[in-house]
C-alpha cells in the first residue's frame, strides 16, 4: 500500500513538471519586428529606437522565444542580439515626423522601404504570432485594420503628427491593446489613451562598465538637431570653463556651428556617433550627463545608459526623463529650459553615489525586465485579436 502511495506521488509529480514544461512551449512565440525605416541599425539615423529595439531582441531569445527583424539593408543587430534572423528590404527612406510640420499630410515615396518593410514583414508572420512594429508612421498602424495578423505597435514618440495621432485614435477604438508606449508622460500626449499599457524600456547590463569617476568632462548624447537642446549644455559648460563631450549623428550642420560660435575653443569635444561598446567606455568617465530636450521624449535612452555607467544625470524636468531620475538619489531635475537651474545643480552633482545610478537600471531597466512587460503586453493583443 505504502509503495503504491509512493508510485502515486512520483507519478504526480512528473505530471507536474511535465505540465510545466508545455506551459513553458506554449508560451513561447514567433514574433515578426518592423525596424525604424529612417535608415539601416548602426548608421544612428533612427537614435533610441535602434537601441531599443537590440535590447528588446536580445531578452526575447534570452526568453526562448523566436524573433526575425525586418530592417533596412546593412543593418546590423548588436552581437548579443544576433541570433535574431534578419530580413533585408531596400527602398527610399521615410523622413522623420520630429522634422515636419505637425499638420503635414502623409508622404511615402516611389519604391518605399516602409512599405517593403511591411510587405515583408507580413508575408514572414503568415507563420508567425505578431508582429511588433517600431516605426513611428501611418502605413503600418493603418494595416492594423486590415490584415488578420496581430500587430502591436511600440510607440516611440510623443504626439508629432496631427494624422498619426488621429489614426491612432481611430485603431485604439477598435484595439486598445495593440499600443504600449514607453512612459505615462508620453502617453498622456494621446489625450484618447483611457488606460495605456507603459512598458519602459530596458538595456544589456552586460553591455555597460560601471565607473566610479567623479573628476572627468561633461557628457551630452543624441542627435545634433534644434530639438534636443545642445545650446543649453554648452552654455553650462561654457559658463564653468569646462570640456563637453558630445557624442550623437550630426543631423543639422549649421546648427552646429552656430553652438560651435557659443563657446570658447576646447569647450566643446565633438565625438561623433559611436556604437553602444565604445560609447559606454568614454561615457563612463564622465562626472555628469547634461539631458536638455526642447520637447518631451518618450523615455531617455541616454539618460539610462548614463546611468548604467555610472553617471549621474541633470535633466530638464520635461518627458520621460521625469519618470527615470530619482531627484537627489541618481541626478537632479532642473527646471525646463532654465539653464541656471542646470547650473546649480552642477555644483553639487558630486553629492550623487554613483552606485545609486548603477542599481537603479538593475532594478529597473535591464533587458530582461523590459522583454517580460513585452511578452505580457503581446499576449494580450494576441488573446483579443
Amino acid at each position: 500500500m505504502l509503495a503504491r502511495e509512493s508510485l502515486y506521488g512520483k507519478f504526480q509529480i512528473l505530471i507536474l513538471i511535465f505540465s510545466k514544461w508545455l506551459r513553458k512551449i506554449e508560451l513561447r512565440m514567433h514574433i515578426v519586428i518592423i525596424s525604424t525605416p529612417l535608415g539601416f541599425l548602426g548608421s544612428g539615423k533612427g537614435g533610441g529606437v535602434e537601441l531599443t529595439l537590440n535590447s528588446l531582441v536580445n531578452g526575447l531569445l534570452g526568453k526562448g522565444h523566436k524573433v526575425d527583424v525586418v530592417a533596412p539593408k546593412n543593418s546590423k543587430l548588436l552581437e548579443a542580439s544576433n541570433k535574431a534572423k534578419l530580413y533585408f528590404v531596400e527602398g527610399v527612406e521615410q523622413k522623420s515626423w520630429q522634422h515636419q510640420d505637425y499638420y503635414s499630410s502623409v508622404n511615402i515615396p516611389d519604391n518605399s522601404l516602409l512599405a517593403g518593410m511591411i510587405e515583408k514583414a507580413i508575408y514572414i508572420g503568415k507563420k508567425a504570432d505578431i508582429i511588433l512594429n517600431f516605426a513611428y508612421d501611418w502605413l503600418p498602424i493603418w494595416m492594423t485594420l486590415n490584415i488578420d495578423i496581430p500587430i502591436a505597435h511600440l510607440i516611440s514618440m510623443s504626439s508629432e503628427s496631427f494624422v498619426i495621432s488621429n489614426l491612432i485614435s481611430y485603431v485604439y477604438s477598435k484595439h486598445p491593446y495593440n499600443f504600449a508606449f514607453h512612459s505615462k508622460i508620453q502617453a498622456s500626449d494621446y489625450h484618447f489613451i483611457n488606460n495605456p499599457i507603459v512598458i519602459g524600456n530596458g538595456f544589456e547590463l552586460g553591455n555597460y562598465i560601471f565607473q566610479d569617476c567623479k573628476n572627468g568632462p561633461l557628457a551630452w548624447v543624441g542627435r545634433v538637431a534644434p530639438e534636443k537642446g545642445l545650446e543649453d549644455a554648452a552654455y553650462v559648460a561654457n559658463a564653468l570653463g569646462e570640456k563637453l563631450n558630445v557624442w550623437g549623428i550630426v543631423q543639422d550642420e549649421s546648427y552646429a556651428l552656430k553652438i560651435e560660435k557659443l563657446c570658447s575653443p576646447g569647450i566643446l569635444e565633438w565625438k561623433g556617433f559611436l556604437e553602444t561598446d565604445s560609447l559606454q567606455k568614454e561615457l563612463g568617465t564622465c562626472r555628469a550627463l547634461l539631458n536638455t530636450p526642447k520637447w518631451n521624449e518618450a523615455y531617455g535612452n541616454v539618460v539610462v545608459e548614463a546611468l548604467a555607467c555610472g553617471v549621474p544625470v541633470v535633466a530638464y524636468k520635461r518627458g520621460g526623463p521625469s519618470e527615470i531620475i530619482e531627484h537627489g538619489k541618481t541626478g537632479y531635475l532642473a527646471k525646463p529650459d532654465n539653464k541656471e537651474s542646470l547650473l546649480n545643480y552642477l555644483e553639487i552633482i558630486n553629492k550623487i553615489d554613483r552606485k545609486n545610478c548603477r542599481e537603479w537600471v538593475e532594478n529597473n531597466a535591464s533587458s530582461n525586465i523590459f522583454a517580460t512587460k513585452v511578452v505580457s503586453w503581446l499576449n494580450k493583443v494576441i488573446k483579443k485579436n
